[in-house]
């Protein structure tokens, strides 16, 4: 809320007030000549919004009522709920309280029941404050002389009616953008125009391009920005090498997937006279190309992130600068700005540096080559020097891999020492070590699925995991400390109500986490995590942990991240695709360049600067989480309805009041309706979420093994139906 609205509603709502005109008030408040206009517009706002309300004599007042706003979220089914900033439950909407509103508007509501044991509050809609789109993709059906679009967002709400003037060259069965010119008022549909014809449903690659029209993506770079960007170059400045450190010499690694083009860390590991271990950890030097206020910057934080879609990547950033100067390729000369840690055998960094840097990365590994080297440093600890140096003796062992790494041998034992002390140490404090693979999807040319399975990790990616959180957690808790305006990485504990729900389904399993609501500690999760882990029950009983905690953010203030069992935490690592890390990025080099003393004017910007920044990455990144999911969702549905009629075994992952979810090994999740659960009568449980047959008794619980057949699967409704056999 601006500041001059929250002066008013403090004015109106003092004891002493009495109702007074527009121009009393301004009076009263010293409001500028030349700014009442805008003072009227803030009343107007306020009244609009049923803050305030004018009586008979057009003087102003509080209204009588208390109304909330938020955003309300539609079911398919044609009620919601509405999210109330600040309060933790939802707000219920009846379909007949919802006074025409769509999914994702921000609405004006009033409490009509509040809250009880039974039932969430229950809310009307009072006013739609804004409709969160104006426009839509859905399919076009022709009807001679008008037509529909029906949304690819089932819960809008409400079919699109099309003239025949606003057809455009759409044709039946197309993928189109609409623009609403009418919004649905008194049992009356929305109407719309199209605007864009994006293809056949069926033509490759509509589906991933109409995710990014849906979410009104930024997938191209206005013209002005590329330019700027390559305006930066592809080689660095010499004449700025002398301001920092020359480690152009370093055997320095990047590390990552074979995939990856944008490498904006490398490591370096060292074994100390002393038994501690120094890790180097250098970060592309971002900040040093995209400047504060630059169309370059201004397009980043627009876009807050990157969002990687199957098959292709929306960045934040041009691949001028993503993929070229910022991106530590092998061989290039690249700015940094570093962090080196001397850590003990404990784990514990007991001394640490911040600097920049400028260097030279050595060799472009991969995880799946660092993996054979440790495969092979492994299998040798137990062979003599003969033996070692016979490669024909040892099983598994990529040979070209070691002999063309064989001189860097020490350097990833040292990262493998290492990462397991690390890794141990956060065990130890609580880190919640979640196993939920990830789903691999393979694509043909086209864009169309060929397999999905597991994305299978190992030890070389747990590497680099455990060096990014040691880099992230020293430079949060150096800042921290110096009082420097931040943005950090914050997930608070879980609500104790969910640990207790979660309680409920892990008795199933004999096992509970001791919490009370002042006592929630991420050890005891921890603890849950190592019994089950290796056993059939892991991902079941890791899915169920993460659906009970809350989702992680960035905030301006530092609140520890209960996940990780870090106090201070932030996001340092991953500046060309994430905008938070570009921020912090920019106060670090501030604070080096004036050797920490630092006028209190950029302090106030900053922090000013970091709560608003903050709040819009993390809107951001729910939207990139969303796109990236839905994206996944539409090509495991394409890839089953390929499987029509097959059979599986898979693992119940949820458990509903109108089915269970199951899950497959190869991570596709399907929904069992109860009418295909066979001929028995189930009643649903929900305090213990599972099913009971009413005459047999047959219960289906989270967990369970279970052989399904694929009944149906649309990839245009995103879903996928099995059935019980």
């Amino acid at each position: 809320m601006e500041e001059q609205e929250i002066k008013v509603l403090n004015l109106i709502k003092d004891k002493d007030y009495a109702p007074m005109k527009a121009k009393e008030i301004a009076i009263m408040m010293h409001v500028p000549k030349n700014e009442y206009n805008e003072f009227l517009r803030i009343l107007g706002k306020l009244e609009m919004e049923l803050k305030i309300q004018k009586n008979r004599k057009n003087q102003y007042r509080l209204v009588e009522e208390i109304y909330y706003d938020g955003i309300y979220r539609k079911n398919q089914k044609g009620f919601g709920f509405v999210k109330i900033e600040e309060q933790e439950d939802e707000i219920y909407i009846a379909k007949e309280n919802a006074k025409n509103a769509l999914n994702g508007d921000r609405v004006l509501i009033e409490i009509i029941e509040e809250k009880n044991k039974v039932k969430k509050a229950e809310g009307k809609v009072i006013k739609i404050l804004k409709h969160e789109k104006d426009t839509i993709v859905g399919i076009f059906e022709n009807s001679k002389n008008f037509g529909f679009v029906v949304p690819d967002d089932k819960n809008f709400g409400t079919d699109i009616f099309i003239s025949k003037k606003n057809f455009g060259k759409a044709r039946n069965n197309h993928k189109v953008l609409v623009k609403i010119i009418k919004y649905p008022e008194k049992g009356k549909k929305a109407e719309g125009k199209i605007l864009e014809v994006l293809g056949n449903v069926n033509q490759a690659g509509v589906d991933m391009l109409s995710l990014i029209k849906e979410h009104n993506l930024p997938s191209k770079f206005p013209e002005t920005v590329v330019e700027e960007a390559k305006k930066c170059g592809n080689k660095i400045d010499e004449r700025d090498i002398f301001k920092r450190r020359d480690l152009r010499k370093d055997i320095i690694f990047t590390i990552d997937g074979e995939d990856a083009k944008d490498l904006d860390d490398a490591v370096k590991v060292t074994k100390l006279e002393n038994g501690n271990y120094k890790l180097d950890v250098h970060i592309a030097d971002v900040s040093y190309y995209v400047k504060p206020n630059s169309l370059l910057d201004q397009e980043a934080l627009i876009r807050g992130t990157s969002i990687y879609m199957l098959g292709r990547v929306i960045p934040m950033l041009p691949r001028e600068l993503s993929n070229g100067i910022c991106s530590l390729n092998v061989g290039e000369d690249r700015f940094t700005l570093s962090c080196s840690m001397e850590i003990n055998a404990k784990g514990e960094v007991i001394s640490s540096d911040v600097y920049k840097a400028v260097i030279n990365v050595k060799e472009r590994m991969t995880y799946t080559n660092v993996q054979k080297i440790l495969n092979y440093v492994n299998q040798t600890k137990t062979l003599n020097i003969e033996e070692q140096m016979d490669l024909k003796t040892l099983d598994d062992i990529d040979k070209d891999v070691v002999k063309k790494y064989k001189a860097y041998i020490p350097e990833f034992k040292a990262m493998e020492e290492l990462a397991l002390i690390l890794k141990h140490k956060r065990l130890e404090q609580g880190y919640l070590n979640l196993d939920i693979p990830e789903s691999k999807i393979e694509l043909d040319i086209d864009g169309r699925v060929t397999n999905i399975k597991k994305y299978e990790t190992n030890f070389a990616n747990e590497i680099i995991e455990q060096f990014m959180l040691t880099a992230n957690e020293t430079i949060a808790e150096k800042f921290f400390w110096l009082d420097a305006p931040f943005i950090y990485r914050v997930h608070e504990k879980p609500d104790y109500e969910k640990v207790q729900e979660l309680n409920k389904f892990l008795f199933n399993f004999g096992l509970k986490i001791k919490a009370n609501k002042d006592n929630i500690y991420s050890k005891e999760f921890s603890k849950i995590l190592e019994e089950v882990c290796g056993k059939e029950e892991e991902k079941v009983v890791s899915n169920l942990v993460l659906r009970t905690l809350k989702i992680a953010r960035y905030e301006s203030e530092n609140q520890g991240h209960f996940g990780i069992a870090s106090k201070y935490y932030c996001h340092f690592t991953s500046p060309i695709r994430r905008y938070p890390d570009l921020f912090i990025h920019r106060i670090i080099s501030k604070y080096l360049e004036n050797n920490y003393d630092v006028e209190e004017k950029f302090i106030e910007e900053y922090k000013q600067q970091a709560e608003e920044k903050a709040k819009q990455s993390s809107e951001r990144e729910k939207i990139a989480t969303k796109v990236e999911r839905e994206s996944e969702d539409i090509k495991k549905a394409e890839y089953m309805e390929g499987k029509i009629g097959e059979e599986y075994e898979g693992i119940i992952s949820s458990v509903t009041s109108f089915g269970i979810f199951v899950e497959l090994e190869n991570t596709v999740e399907g929904l069992i309706r109860f009418d295909d659960l066979g001929d028995e009568y189930f009643i649903y449980d929900e305090d213990c979420k599972r099913l009971i047959g009413e005459h047999t008794n047959i219960t289906y619980k989270i967990g369970d093994k279970i052989n399904i057949r694929v009944k149906d699967a649309s990839k245009l409704m995103r879903t996928v139906d099995f059935e019980k056999i």
